[in-house]
This record gives C-alpha cells, structure tokens and sequence, in this order.
C-alpha cells in the first residue's frame, strides 16, 4: 500500500514538473498560444490518470474529468476557424481558480486515509 502511496505521489510531482514546463515553454514562444497551452495540460491530466490505471493505483475522478475538459477546450481554441465558430473571449486565470476552490470543495478519495 505504501509501494502504491509513493507513486502516486512521484506521478504526481511529475505532472506538476510538466505541467511548469509545459507552461514556461509556451510563454517563451512569441504569439497566441492558448490552445496549444490548453491542449498540452489537458494531455499532461489525462496522462497523469492513465499512468495510475496502469499502476492499479485508483484515478482521480475530477482531474480526469478536467483534463477532458480542458482538452476538449484545446482543440475548440485550435480548430476556431476550421470550424467556423465566432471568436469569444474567456478570462482562463478565474477559471483555474474557480477549478481548483472545487477541487478542494468537494471532498472525494484524496481526503481519505486509508491503513
């Protein structure tokens, strides 16, 4: 059980390596780079969650579905034009925000301490 903790917690400190990287990459190339941004964390979530089902260590249900979501939002940002869809303005910082005090609102397995 403490074998599967510790790993979670590596994968864990991995997403978030990733996700700063991911982050800090982007801001260092010139231009839009919303979708791209977008695309990449929602991989780096649902990355995060398929490298625990494979591990047999129980997926977390909200970064699953916000990585879904994200990516969804990713590729919509991305193919605006492709698919003919008027441009819209969304503030992201009070959306992660919002995400993240949800997160936390709503206790679920991460609150649990199982021995």
């Amino acid at each position: 059980m403490d074998d599967l903790k510790t790993l979670d917690k590596r994968y864990e400190a991995l997403t978030w390596g990733v996700g700063f990287l991911w982050i800090g990459i982007l801001g260092l190339i010139p231009g839009d780079q919303n979708g791209l941004g977008l695309l990449g964390v929602g991989l780096i979530l649902l990355g995060l969650n398929l490298g625990r089902s494979l591990s047999k260590i129980p997926i977390n249900g909200y970064s699953t579905a916000l990585g879904g979501l994200v990516l969804i939002l990713g590729l919509v940002v991305l193919l605006r034009s492709a698919l003919r869809l008027p441009q819209f303005e969304l503030d992201l910082f009070p959306i992660v925000l919002v995400a993240i005090g949800l997160y936390f609102l709503f206790p679920g397995q991460k609150w649990t301490d199982n021995r």
